[in-house]
């Protein structure tokens, strides 16, 4: 009877394990296809022959499309883990989401992480080098003098690093236990390297984000259609209209000798020709778009930065005031044992809610930094090289996101439980087997 049980036991983890694959895969599969529609959307459009550049772009672009599907789960993780506890806590023994377990939620954590580690240390590295290799010289130039020399600078890169961190961990701490455990490369190092760009990610979001809340009025206000109050729409073109028309017909005149005046008219044309397509834009808009759609977001962008700047300062005050609310570890609910705020449901939607609105105020925060002005990419028009640095990117703001949230007070759920919680339910299953 007991090897009946034991039996079953592993034929019930073996299906777990199958029903996690398979979940994950599938999850994956889809971001990865979404973020390949989204890259190649910006890719600067090349000829499409089969020669060694061809091959070696079509490399770095499924790399890079990895390193975005990774950044986009990274994001996604946090409110998927969020609606899955309430989901649980709604319905605990509803048999169609059994699959909606800790074992899963802290499965798809783990393997974010892993692939985060592998996007940032070996995938993006490589894809950089290998698009910027040429094969050293004195061999045959070719697909595998391409790939030797980016394995050479891969390790050289790596050596550099490891010293570097080595170093800096002796002029801290010299200590010869710790020390010593930098030798332990896979347990100890590469969390360490990751924790220290993980801070630096946290750093960039706090430098962004507060850019970015200031900056998602005027990048909404350029992509929705502003009200007309006091204003004469059809004057207005015209008078852009006869403006084209004299530019026109001064470019048309000039002759080659004058370059610079033709350059400098060209420019002015067309961004006379821009400001005309909004116009024309604006005409055509409906009274509902033009009147009710614009003040409703920008209310509704006023409502989600102050709710986020009360939240903060309620946590923070919090902090200084309350000694409980400092965080404890490991100590906490986990999925499926309590709800994550105290309106329940709707309190857990405000906070994804919240949490996206977070992400993208810092990816526009990022793009509106005049040191990362360079980096906004254009529709067809994006170098290879322009898109690993934007998925790096990405991926740095994506990792530090759950650390930017647990800190600010939006995120309290905790995860170390959830082995814990499964072996629980695991055991009182087997045990409820037996008794039968």
């Amino acid at each position: 009877m007991e090897g009946q049980d034991e039996v079953s036991a592993r034929e019930q983890h073996f299906h777990s394990q199958v029903r996690e694959s398979t979940i994950c895969f599938l999850l994956f599969a889809i971001l990865y296809i979404v973020s390949y529609f989204i890259i190649t959307r910006y890719k600067r459009k090349s000829d499409e022959q089969e020669d060694e550049d061809a091959i070696v772009n079509r490399i770095s672009l499924f790399l890079s499309t990895f390193t975005l599907a990774v950044s986009a789960g990274a994001v996604l993780l946090l409110p998927f883990s969020i609606i899955s506890n309430e989901i649980l806590l709604s319905f605990p023994q509803n048999y169609y989401i059994q699959w909606l377990n800790g074992s899963l939620i802290h499965g798809l954590w783990n393997l974010a992480s892993l692939f985060s580690n592998l996007c940032l240390f070996v995938l993006m590295p490589f894809a950089f080098f290998f698009l910027e290799s040429e094969g050293f010289a004195g061999l045959k130039k070719g697909i595998r003098a391409r790939i030797l020399e980016t394995v050479v600078m891969l390790v050289l890169l790596a050596l550099l690093i490891l010293g570097i961190v080595w170093v800096a961990s002796a002029l801290i701490d010299n200590d010869a236990a710790s020390m010593e455990s930098l030798y332990d490369l896979w347990e100890f190092y590469l969390p360490y390297l990751y924790s220290c760009i993980s801070l630096m990610g946290c750093l960039l979001l706090l430098l962004c984000t507060p850019v970015g809340l200031s900056r998602m009025f005027t990048v909404m206000g350029q992509l929705l259609v502003k009200p007309t109050i006091l204003e004469d729409l059809d004057e207005q073109i015209y008078i852009i209209t006869l403006e084209e028309e004299a530019l026109q017909r001064r470019l048309n005149g000039l002759s080659s000798s004058v370059d610079y005046n033709i350059m400098d008219l060209e420019q002015e044309l067309e961004n006379v020709k821009t400001l005309k397509t909004k116009l024309e834009r604006r005409k055509k808009a409906s009274a509902w778009e033009r009147n009710l759609v614009y003040p409703a977001v920008m209310v509704l962008l006023l409502i989600e930065t102050s709710i986020s700047v009360l939240l903060v300062a309620c946590n923070i005050l919090c902090l200084l005031v309350d000694e409980t609310a400092m965080p404890k570890g490991t100590r906490g609910p986990g999925i499926g044992n309590a709800s994550l705020s105290a309106f329940g449901f709707v309190g857990a939607a405000l906070e994804i809610i919240l949490i996206f609105y977070l992400m993208v105020s810092s990816v526009v925060g990022f793009y509106s930094l005049r040191f990362f002005g360079n980096f906004i990419p254009k529709k067809d028009d994006t170098t290879m090289t322009k898109i690993i640095g934007n998925c790096v990117s990405i991926l740095v703001l994506s990792s530090a996101l759950p650390v930017m949230s647990r800190t600010l007070g939006l995120h309290k759920l905790h995860l170390s439980n959830t082995t814990r919680d499964s072996e629980t339910s695991k055991a009182s299953a087997n045990g409820h087997h037996k008794a039968l």
